[in-house]
């Protein structure tokens, strides 16, 4: 056995704390256990007969060695408890009780306990604070939840942070007709993490797709590493909650809009995950990826037939509001369609067939086989006075993978549901849970179309060797910025008025100025930003409304444009993420923001403009200046390769403006190495 073997796939097990006592713990996990084909020893030294005082007793008496450990033991017994039975040959545990870091100091004095034998041992430990894990496939439920030895084997493993997360879907899946391969709660991941999970699985060739729930993680690399690597094999669907937990950033607007939630998302989705909002979505994804996957593509066309319009169109609505393509379907099949369907219905796609027919099946081949379609999706009612609706899905011969969503009574539906799974067709219930299943196949598709487009690094900054002590301020930061190819604004750096004037001669108006000090990031606050100066009297005023300060920029006017916000930041779980939003306020106001983890590759940072909901500001709307996507792309890389200096804490460009020519030039900049801690951020002049 090797790796996470002995924990998930025991030959043994042996239960701390097991009784036979109403209500206690070790009475529901012993329960649980009974339909395991291995062997279980029962641990309790206040009980004799069929219990055994020690995990050494046992083994003396079994002539094995438990490879499992169950304590269900209270917390302040259980490092010492663990200790005993991985010296009597134990090797891995599953600690259930709570009471350790989530309780206090106390608890957390017991889980650094345990963590010490999982330091001088080896053992592999999940938990502390966890209700189990679940194997169905092996008749092995470690769990002390009622009803859990009843689930149904199958292809769906569930990784989550909650143990309660991991049960609530195990039982929504088997309800689904899914069931369950592996399901895991994390619960303090003291030792066993969600990337270990993970990786495991990657060696199971029955897995079919893995629904992953997340609160936190401790590393964040090696998670999305874990991702990566795991997509290539199968689909990972990924929720992510926190979404209302800005955490503890930096007061700079990079540091505001990058929140745990966000940069979670943004990097499980850079890794090839499909994100989905809730646990609902997360079940209805995971069914239908489970047993449909689509060849990896930028953006999968999708069809859809309808035998009703209204339920039809809610699905088509949903699917275009996530942004897949419902292409129009070609005139040849257009041409094929009309010819088994009454002249009033819709036939373009979606393709309404007015009702359910013997048709249908005719119908889903010739729209399957349009060339623009990837997947094909078909709603009805069950009406068997006109189409044995199960029939003719099963008996169609489709071009494309098949996702069924059917109503009608609740018992024939969840047969209809259990029918057409069987078959290998996944099967929703109402249209937004239809809509999902697509969605899923569709995001899963591009995810890896775009991970085989970004395989290949950026290549700026290579080479640009950085020198910075102390705070840096806004002359120096752009001077960094343009070493790396950043356009940034003709300037002149100014002792006193004198100087100024001569940079106004030399720049020619209009001119911004500005107070230059490291210490003052927000400098609009301050009245540390006077802009359109064109003369030598406005100069003057402009200079006597600023407050004193070491130096002045002086720095040649850009044109008017869209502005964009560009920045990298280190977060403190995932480390470098580069962030592009909406320039100004409106980023932060309106979550306009686009994420990814540095270092970014070409392909990441050519696409990180297509995520803002204001996108087509930038791409000519309204007769604006359409920025130029090479040069953007390559700020982005720039940052990135700030990010992985380890000099640089943040560097921030807002606003980041686009020019008539489409290029962009960095108007305002704070850079910030890791010995400072004023984690400022900069303004939006």
């Amino acid at each position: 056995m090797t790796g996470l073997d002995p924990l998930f796939a025991p030959r043994s097990v042996a239960v701390l704390g097991a009784s036979n006592a109403p209500g206690k713990l070790g009475t529901a996990m012993t329960a649980s256990l009974a339909g395991f084909p291995g062997t279980v020893m029962k641990i309790n030294a206040g009980r004799p007969g069929e219990f055994h005082p020690s995990v050494a007793a046992a083994v003396a008496a079994h002539g094995t060695a438990p490879d499992l450990v169950i304590s269900c033991i209270p917390a302040a017994v259980t490092a010492d408890a663990v200790r005993e039975a991985a010296a009597a040959g134990a090797r891995a545990a599953l600690v259930c009780a709570g009471g350790f870091a989530e309780s206090g100091p106390e608890g957390a004095a017991h889980q650094e306990a345990l963590r010490e034998v999982v330091r001088d041992t080896g053992l592999r430990v999940l938990g502390p604070n966890t209700s189990g894990f679940l194997a169905p496939h092996a008749s092995l439920a470690a769990s002390f939840v009622p009803g859990v030895a009843d689930l149904p084997p199958g292809r769906v493993a569930v990784v989550a942070a909650s143990g309660g997360v991991n049960h609530a879907l195990a039982f929504a899946l088997a309800d689904a007709g899914a069931g369950l391969r592996l399901g895991v709660g994390l619960g303090n991941s003291l030792d066993v993490t969600q990337a270990d999970v993970l990786d495991h699985l990657a060696g199971d060739d029955a897995l079919g797709a893995v629904a992953l729930h997340v609160e936190t993680a401790a590393d964040g690399r090696r998670l999305t590493d874990a991702v990566r690597r795991l997509v290539d094999r199968v689909p990972v669907v990924a929720l992510v909650v926190g979404r209302s937990d800005v955490g503890d950033f930096a007061r700079s607007h990079t540091g505001a809009l990058a929140t745990s939630w966000r940069v979670a998302r943004a990097a499980l989705r850079q890794a090839g995950a499909v994100l989905v909002e809730d646990e609902r979505e997360l079940v209805d994804a995971v069914c239908a990826l489970s047993r449909v996957r689509l060849p990896a593509r930028p953006s999968p066309g999708v069809a859809l037939v309808t035998a009703q319009a209204g339920p039809g169109l809610l699905i088509a609505d949903a699917l275009r509001t996530a942004g897949v393509r419902v292409p129009p379907l070609a005139e040849r099949t257009v041409k094929e369609v009309g010819a088994l369907l009454p002249g009033l219905t819709y036939q373009r796609n979606p393709v309404d067939t007015g009702r359910p027919s013997p048709a249908l099946a005719h119908v889903i081949e010739r729209v399957s086989e349009d060339p623009d379609v990837d997947v094909t999706a078909v709603y009805a009612l069950l009406e068997p006075a006109a189409v044995d609706l199960p029939a003719a899905l099963t008996g169609a011969r489709p071009a494309t993978p098949l996702i069924a969503v059917v109503g009608g009574p609740p018992d024939e539906v969840r047969r209809t549901r259990r029918d057409l799974g069987e078959a290998g067709i996944p099967c929703a219930t109402t249209p937004a849970a239809g809509a999902t299943m697509v969605r899923a196949l569709a995001e899963d598709a591009a995810g890896r179309s775009r991970l085989e487009d970004s395989a290949a690094p950026g290549d700026v900054g290579a080479g640009v060797a950085l020198s910075l002590s102390g705070p840096v301020d806004e002359h120096t930061a752009k001077n960094v910025l343009s070493a790396l190819g950043v356009r940034t604004p003709e300037r002149r750096v100014c002792a006193d008025r004198d100087a100024a004037h001569a940079a106004l001669d030399e720049l020619g108006a209009p001119v911004v100025v500005k107070i230059l000090d490291a210490g003052v990031l927000h400098k609009t606050e301050v009245g540390g930003v006077q802009v359109g100066i064109r003369t030598p009297d406005e100069l003057d005023a402009a200079l006597a409304r600023m407050p004193a300060c070491p130096a002045l920029l002086v720095e040649r006017m850009a044109p008017a444009g869209p502005e964009l916000i560009a920045g990298v930041r280190r977060d403190p779980v995932f480390g470098p993420v580069v962030a592009l939003g909406a320039g100004g306020t409106a980023a932060e106001v309106l979550g306009d923001v686009s994420l990814r983890l540095a270092p970014l590759p070409a392909g990441e940072a050519a696409a990180m403009l297509d995520d803002l909901a204001t996108r087509d500001l930038f791409r000519g709307a309204r007769g604006a200046a359409p920025v130029d996507r090479e040069r953007l792309a390559r700020v982005l890389l720039a940052l990135s390769a700030l990010g992985a200096d380890p000099a640089v804490a943040e560097c921030e460009i807002n606003p980041l403006r686009v020019l008539p020519d489409g290029d962009v030039v960095a108007l305002d900049a704070v850079l910030l190495p890791r010995d400072v801690r004023n984690q400022g951020g900069s303004d939006d002049a």
